[in-house]
């Protein structure tokens, strides 16, 4: 079984990377082979719209053919049985970074010929969301927007599960910052009793279950 992880946060030890963290031990105990990464460490573009993957008579369709820092982790995706992503939520949409990387992973497996997919494998996906709003907010005003976008990564042919993790906690000491809207006691108390589960649901699901 190989499993690959991206961290889509620029922060490497906070919620979503913890969350990862707790995904790779739990792969790494079922035994899988595990490539980690973090976006925010690599150089990268979106689709440049080069049509390389669409050219006539190439050898590999599901290809992206853009040569940067990228290229290895798509390639690894590819070969994947599973795909673990983590990423916040910034103005209700996922981080830059990992919006480039579905640019890039899902164009070369659109066929412009039938409109399926051109992956000869099949990659589940699981992604954890982190994000300030409570989980109302979530289901009322995210969930269908997020179902949609990551709606795309059935181009890989498997199942994609979305895991929200709700009302986080942000910083160590809100009195460092302009946060007034927030409750710092609300959030290290969902933090402690919510944020553990989560964690939990990471494992699992980096182990499989």
């Amino acid at each position: 079984m190989k499993t690959v992880i991206l961290n889509a946060s620029p922060r490497k030890n906070w919620n979503t990377a913890q969350l990862m963290q707790e995904a790779k031990r739990g792969a790494e105990e079922a035994g899988h082979e595990v490539t980690c990464v973090n976006l925010y460490d690599l150089k990268y573009t979106g689709c440049k719209s080069c049509l390389g993957c669409k050219r006539k008579g190439i050898a590999e369709p599901c290809k992206c053919y853009i040569k940067d820092e990228l290229s290895p982790v798509l390639e690894a995706i590819y070969e994947a049985d599973h795909l673990i992503i983590g990423s916040p939520v910034y103005f209700g949409q996922p981080t830059g970074q990992l919006r480039c990387v579905i640019e890039r992973l899902c164009f070369p497996a659109l066929s412009y010929n039938t409109y399926t997919s051109t992956l000869k494998g099949k990659v589940d996906v699981s992604v954890f969301l982190t994000m300030n709003v409570p989980e109302e907010r979530y289901e009322s005003g995210y969930k269908a927007s997020m179902e949609a976008y990551f709606g795309f990564l059935s181009l890989l042919n498997g199942k994609t599960e979305i895991f929200p993790v709700c009302d986080t906690l942000q910083a160590n000491d809100y009195s460092k910052y302009d946060m007034g809207s927030f409750s710092e006691e609300h959030k290290k108390a969902v933090r402690e009793s919510e944020f553990p589960k989560m964690l939990q649901k990471a494992y699992e699901t980096g182990k499989g279950l």
